[in-house]
């Protein structure tokens, strides 16, 4: 597409993780710059490039009939040329517990920008730790970015764990001329309180019920007058074995907030309950409209919006103050976060979105 000279990005800087990979990646195949992103995870304890962060970008580059250099398992720097984005079935595989989430968070975009619908089978943990879940991405995320105009189909064929991975998850991307800005500034009132509690191969089904129990009791604290619907749940589709719990958290204009937890071997059915439990609480202290995980999973799809977003958030986090400032670097989209004069410290982020238009449809 552009042959100008590549845009360096630094990647150890603020969070200096692999989402600066993620952003950088999918915005270098939307916009067509070629990008050099250096220093990669630099302050990691292993820095470089990590096999799921390997699959991601070589993922992006199959998508975008990209040149890729210096990608390989430990490299601190590599190079991304972009060309045409490609509609189609595409296939990617972690090979390794590394989360199907990232991949979608790297892939979607860009999907968006091709020429017609596109399928991804993503392949490696649904149910990771440190990594949205599945079920986050198809219940949380999925109904919000439906607002800019993302429509995307999700199919959970089995599920992966740590650490043998061996998930896979068949994803259909429309492609969208442009994407419309969106507000989300009232929080409204909580009116629903639901999720599920799992367990997964060999783990027995009283676990799930466990946590269950837990996670209810600890929200009753709290929330004394709503129903709460937690599921347990035994997954038949599962590689290997796990359990964990999701819990939703539904308000009265549509904002949507979540706590998760994934269980550990050594750590009580009931700890994890109520790790859940005390993630979507804190979730729900603030005035936000997104939790803290949406949070900067929404800045690239502001940034490509056609028009102004305004969104209002807890406390503004680290990863969502570095998505923006690679936003801010290699597209045209202007971010100001505002304090907002209310008790409960929100903040409004706003966007002038860059407009990017698919050139292939």
């Amino acid at each position: 597409m552009m042959d100008s000279a590549a845009v360096e990005i630094d990647g150890s800087v603020m969070e200096g993780g692999g989402q600066i990979l993620r952003v950088s990646a999918a915005l270098s195949c939307i916009t067509g710059s070629s990008v050099k992103i250096i220093k990669i995870r630099a302050g990691r304890s292993t820095p470089g490039l990590r096999p799921q962060h390997l699959t991601g970008l070589q993922l992006v580059s199959d998508l975008c009939s990209g040149s890729l250099q210096g990608a390989s398992i430990g490299s601190t720097d590599i190079s991304l040329t972009p060309g045409k984005i490609q509609s189609g079935s595409h296939t990617a595989d972690t090979q390794t517990a590394g989360s199907v989430c990232l991949l979608l968070q790297v892939a979607l975009p860009c999907a968006l920008f091709a020429d017609g619908a596109s399928q991804f089978c993503l392949k490696g943990g649904t149910n990771a730790d440190m990594a949205p879940l599945i079920d986050y991405a198809v219940k949380v995320f999925k109904p919000i970015v439906v607002k800019f105009g993302v429509h995307f189909d999700c199919d959970i064929r089995m599920r992966g764990f740590y650490p043998k991975g061996g998930g896979e998850v068949m994803v259909t991307v429309n492609a969208v001329k442009e994407l419309k800005p969106i507000t989300m500034t009232e929080k409204g009132d909580i009116t629903k309180i639901y999720g599920q509690a799992y367990v997964a191969g060999v783990l027995p089904f009283k676990l799930a019920k466990d946590m269950s129990t837990a996670a209810v009791r600890t929200i009753r604290k709290e929330i004394k007058d709503l129903y709460i619907n937690i599921q347990p749940q035994q997954f038949k589709d599962a590689f290997g074995n796990g359990n964990g719990i999701i819990i939703i958290a539904e308000s009265s204009t549509g904002c949507l907030f979540a706590g998760s937890a994934i269980g550990k071997r050594g750590v009580s059915a009931d700890k994890v309950g109520i790790e859940a439990a005390e993630m979507l609480l804190k979730n729900l202290r603030h005035n936000g409209c997104v939790d803290e995980f949406l949070q900067d999973q929404v800045i690239i799809f502001m940034a490509l919006a056609k028009g102004t977003s305004r969104i209002r958030t807890g406390a503004v986090t680290l990863h969502t103050q570095t998505a923006i400032h690679i936003a801010e670097q290699l597209t045209q989209a202007k971010f100001t976060i505002t304090k907002c004069e209310d008790e409960l410290s929100s903040n409004i982020i706003e966007c002038q979105g860059s407009g990017a238009v698919n050139p292939n449809l």
